[in-house]
């Protein structure tokens, strides 16, 4: 994965290396993500690019809870299709049929990806608007920037409007890696009704500005991570298991780092930088959070523990942060295997090397 100091944890089976972890964690997907590990471009979190920018920059290796239920591939090796504008990108999206897409240029509008797909930004790929993945199953989107409305479509309460990123309705097996995420009315990633198997890679949670809203006040409603809608949620049991791993949340975020329920969820290697924020990373109703190795510089309220929440953190960095840094739970054991980068290397790493690159 990123070895970067990394000490070596086991789930299931023990950590292989290059090409054999990316058969052993993402089906046919992962080993040829595991093959670009064994070249050492997983090392620098997978992203380092060809000179001609229609070339994708590798992916990284495939980690967590998306290698699970079968692995997550989405368009596996087919050929790609190229697309410049809403109306390719729209209807290249629908369907359940296997596909991969690389988006080139701008576009603007409310996408929904379907079932089998990967999504890529070439050359400084960027959507304005919302993505939906609702009851989508294996879904790999990369390399690509996405800002939200920002308020734009209910400026009365932002929580009225859309997220920038949406997984619902029992979306499963949905990989989300090295994306700059802005902006979102609601949120910028929202995980809920049941969706599972969800792994989000060395993406950026910001926004642009400290906004402010009638209904939300001076906060805005710059929430920007949110697993689980409400306590008493059906869909939900059983599920939301996601992992973030790598990412950086950075400015003008003022809480859900994530905010979370029900599922078991891992949070590891990740940045927090959101200075002036409530609170980053929440253990709410019933879920169960391993909090491994992060780096919280200058938050407030790093660990937050609510409502049946069961929080285990062990080996985080608290610089000059304040507010609580503690949580004893028990946690859980993820069903995978993966690896821990030391922290004191991790803000540099993630600094450089988090969100798309051409």
């Amino acid at each position: 994965m990123a070895g970067i100091g990394g000490v070596l944890l086991t789930g299931g089976a023990g950590m292989a290396t290059g090409g054999a972890a990316g058969a052993a964690l993402g089906g046919s997907g992962g080993g040829s993500a595991g093959a670009a590990g064994s070249s050492g471009s997983a090392g620098s979190g997978g992203m380092a690019g060809d000179d001609d920018c229609n070339t994708p920059p590798p992916p990284s290796m495939l980690v967590g809870w998306a290698t699970q239920n079968g692995g997550t591939t989405g368009g596996g090796d087919q050929v790609p299709v190229v697309v410049a504008n809403a109306s390719e990108l729209t209807t290249q999206l629908r369907g359940n049929d296997a596909k991969v897409i690389h988006l080139k240029g701008n576009v603007e509008g409310n996408f929904a990806v379907g079932s089998n797909k990967t999504l890529i930004g070439v050359c400084g790929a960027q959507i304005r608007g919302h993505v939906g993945i609702s009851g989508s199953t294996n879904v790999v989107i990369r390399n690509l920037k996405l800002v939200g409305n920002n308020c734009q479509d209910s400026p009365q309460d932002c929580s009225g409007g859309d997220d920038a990123m949406t997984l619902s309705g029992g979306a499963k097996n949905v990989w989300i890696d090295h994306l700059d995420i802005s902006d979102g009315s609601d949120g910028n990633l929202d995980i809920t009704q049941g969706s599972d198997f969800v792994t989000v890679s060395w993406t950026k949670f910001s926004y642009s500005s400290k906004r402010s809203d009638p209904e939300a006040g001076a906060s805005g409603h710059r929430f920007s991570n949110l697993i689980g809608s409400s306590d008493d949620e059906p869909l939900d049991v059983g599920h939301l298991n996601v992992t973030y791993h790598h990412c950086w949340w950075a400015q003008n975020v003022d809480q859900r780092m994530p905010r979370t329920r029900r599922g078991q969820i891992h949070v590891f290697n990740n940045l927090f930088t959101a200075t002036g924020n409530s609170y980053c990373t929440n253990a709410g109703q019933d879920a169960k959070l391993l909090v491994q190795n992060n780096f919280y510089a200058s938050v407030s309220s790093p660990l937050q523990v609510t409502a049946n929440g069961n929080m285990k953190a062990e080996g985080n960095d608290f610089t000059n942060s304040t507010g609580n840094q503690s949580a004893s739970g028990t946690g859980f054991t993820p069903p995978y295997p993966f690896e821990l980068d030391a922290t004191s290397t991790l803000r540099a790493t993630l600094e450089a090397q988090v969100g798309p690159h051409d």
